[in-house]
């Protein structure tokens, strides 16, 4: 015969286990939702980019520019085409003078960078996101 009550016992135990991985898994999500609300507050998020292409020649990226979060400043890695694919307007501060300059492009605008150019800090000063292919030419 099974003991009734040590198998109950064993149960609420499992039971408790759970609900407390879970409380865990729920703190632990809800700090990076803080986190990433927090920085998107400050006007600083890691852009949402999806990788689209990638070989050994060249790699392309969708990035998402949201309204009022800032791309931070880089060197760029490679040569670089970028096509807008929707219209925008952003603020871009110059990494050196500081000088603050508004930009607009249209939807089907293509720009070019080259490797080792600084990629000063943008900001879209649209109320919706944009969207660019990043199109980097690897050697």
């Amino acid at each position: 015969m099974k003991d009734r009550g040590t198998q109950g016992t064993k149960k609420a135990g499992v039971l408790h286990g759970i609900r407390s991985g879970m409380r865990y898994l729920l703190v632990a999500f809800s700090a990076c939702l803080l986190t990433v609300g927090g920085l998107r507050l400050m006007g600083w998020a890691p852009m949402p980019e999806t990788v689209k292409l990638e070989n050994p020649k060249v790699r392309v990226k969708e990035v998402v520019y949201q309204p009022g979060v800032a791309r931070e400043r880089y060197i760029r890695p490679t040569d670089q085409v970028i096509v807008f694919l929707d219209d925008s307007k952003y603020e871009r501060i110059d990494s050196t003078t500081k000088e603050r300059t508004v930009r607009e492009r249209k939807s089907g605008d293509v720009i070019w960078h080259d490797k080792g150019e600084d990629a000063p800090l943008l900001k879209n000063l649209g109320t919706k996101p944009y969207r660019a292919l990043v199109i980097e030419l690897k050697k």
